[in-house]
């Protein structure tokens, strides 16, 4: 017997399908008393790290570096923009192929490792445009998000209580780093100062601010949840 939404198999005894949830029903046919197919509340596993697999992407992600490359050489005979298009893919394959490669993938590791890469390609842009704006401006702002980042998700995946509070410092810090924005692009580029960064950070202070606020007042949160349906 199979599922007619999911098509998965079942067991004889199954009255509810334990993937999807879709009641099984046949007219002509009795649910007789048996083991399931699968243990109650529990999903089978999808097992990660296959190499097959894990091989299969790095080959994609070879591929349009492979004809970037020649494609760069032939059209004049020397490299020019091949760099973008590896530091391009190069944080693309992080942030998306290299958990692939573990089986049980830590986000705490992986975001970190996620702007290392970004702060790497910025890197590599400040040095091929002969700029001088990766120390004063994009290493502390993407430092700045990395940490902001990287403190939420290990908080979530170790405390698991207490998310409003969790966003809500997220969205308060993220209003501050507006600011600080606003100054390094002040003092890197030698731009006036206009205060665009009041805008955005009183935004994001406000929804901080209001998270926290049903965080701690469990009556308006209970409203919410009544009004918005979950």
């Amino acid at each position: 017997m199979f599922c007619v939404k999911c098509g998965v198999k079942l067991a004889d005894s199954e009255k509810t399908c334990p993937l999807c949830g879709t009641i099984v029903y046949h007219p002509d046919f009795q649910h007789p008393n048996g083991e399931s197919s699968y243990p109650k509340n529990k999903m089978p596993e999808i097992k990660s790290g296959s190499k097959a697999l894990c091989g299969a992407v790095l080959i994609m992600f070879l591929i349009p570096i492979i004809v970037c490359f020649f494609a760069d050489k032939t059209i004049d005979g020397k490299i020019d923009w091949f760099g973008y298009v590896v530091g391009a893919l190069f944080c693309t394959y992080v942030a998306l192929a290299l958990p692939l490669w573990f089986r049980k993938p830590n986000p705490v590791i992986f975001v970190p490792c996620n702007f290392v890469a970004i702060a790497l390609y910025l890197l590599y842009i400040n040095i091929a445009v002969g700029g001088d704006w990766f120390l004063s401006f994009a290493f502390p702002i993407v430092g700045g998000i990395c940490i902001i980042t990287t403190t939420v998700v290990t908080l979530i995946k170790y405390v698991k209580k207490g998310l409003l509070y969790i966003l809500g410092g997220a969205f308060i810090a993220l209003s501050a780093l507006m600011l600080l924005i606003e100054f390094l692009a002040d003092i890197t580029f030698k731009t006036a100062y206009n205060g665009w960064s009041h805008y955005p950070f009183g935004a994001l202070f406000l929804i901080g601010s209001l998270l926290i606020y049903f965080g701690i007042n469990s009556a308006a949160r209970e409203m919410i949840k009544r009004k918005l349906f979950f």
